[in-house]
């Protein structure tokens, strides 16, 4: 996606954090950036900062699981900015346990903000970017938990391999419309996402999972060791640019996702010891074809 300048930016998230950080990129781009926030503080600080600077943000308070209230949102991005063109599905909240003490209320959560909230986002925008006719770009973000677990990470971890797994077909699926799909998997970022628990439903409040001060504390600390939101929001907007599938600037990785995919290969047969495979393969050609001509 080029010429970005003059174009509309959507951003679930944009009031803090890594969202913030894309909204700061992309207005300094040219863009017209609308942020969505659940929290209205967020929204608020934000606002402080591009009204300072004349800047074209618009803020609205939205619960990304409310499909309803999605819609609206995007019905005020149309009326305040016109058609929006770059999505950035962004929100999302954290929560680590281990399984045995993980309760439906925790799942709930997680998969509702996480990757339903990526879902409403897609189903609510990618309809009105088809009917614009003119391509656009959307951006998941997805965090290298979408390519490896960690103990204690069972809910989160389905949550972001759900994300990138959704953003890959979709990338196939709209690639004939001109619209670009990118899944951001970043590693640690120095944001506010230790703040979650703040933002959890009280109807799904039921959790055996204590989020204190001092648990809060240290993975603040954590986080303020990561990445700066406005540098990762740059390497966002020069993904939108050249259409990249994955935004992973983090090389700390590259050795664990290296012994990773080793592993994943060292499962499969080498073709010489599968004799079948040929047989399966012609099966499944001849399958895929005549389904192209239905």
């Amino acid at each position: 996606m080029k010429d970005l300048a003059g174009k509309v930016a959507f951003i679930t998230g944009g009031g803090s954090g890594v969202g913030l950080g894309m909204a700061k990129v992309f207005s300094a781009a040219g863009m017209n950036v609308v942020i969505a926030d659940i929290r209205q503080d967020h929204l608020d600080q934000a606002m402080a900062y591009f009204n300072e600077r004349n800047a074209q943000v618009h803020g609205i308070h939205l619960d990304i699981t409310d499909r309803k209230a999605m819609a609206e949102a995007a019905d005020e991005a149309e009326r305040v900015f016109g058609k929006v063109q770059l999505l950035c599905n962004n929100a999302g909240v954290n929560l680590l346990n281990h399984i045995e003490k993980v309760t439906y209320d925790d799942w709930d959560w997680l998969m509702n903000v996480n990757l339903n909230g990526v879902i409403n986002g897609i189903q609510t925008f990618v309809p009105r970017m088809i009917e614009y006719g003119k391509g656009g770009h959307i951006v998941n973000t997805a965090s290298m938990s979408a390519f490896y677990a960690i103990q204690g990470s069972t809910v989160y971890t389905t949550s972001k391999f759900a994300v990138r797994g959704m953003s890959e077909a979709l990338r196939l699926d709209l690639e004939p419309r001109g619209i670009g799909v990118s899944v951001l998997c970043p590693g640690a970022v120095n944001t506010n996402i230790h703040e979650s628990v703040v933002t959890r439903p009280q109807q799904l409040s039921d959790t055996k999972t204590q989020v204190d001060a001092e648990t809060m504390n240290r993975m603040k600390a954590f986080s303020e060791g990561g990445m700066d939101p406005v540098k990762l929001g740059e390497k966002v907007l020069e993904a939108v640019e050249n259409n990249a599938p994955y935004i992973i600037p983090y090389s700390e990785f590259r050795g664990l996702l290296t012994r990773l995919h080793n592993v994943v290969l060292d499962a499969m047969p080498l073709p010489e010891n599968d004799p079948d495979a040929i047989k399966r393969v012609e099966t499944m050609n001849k399958h895929s074809k005549s389904n192209h001509n239905l």
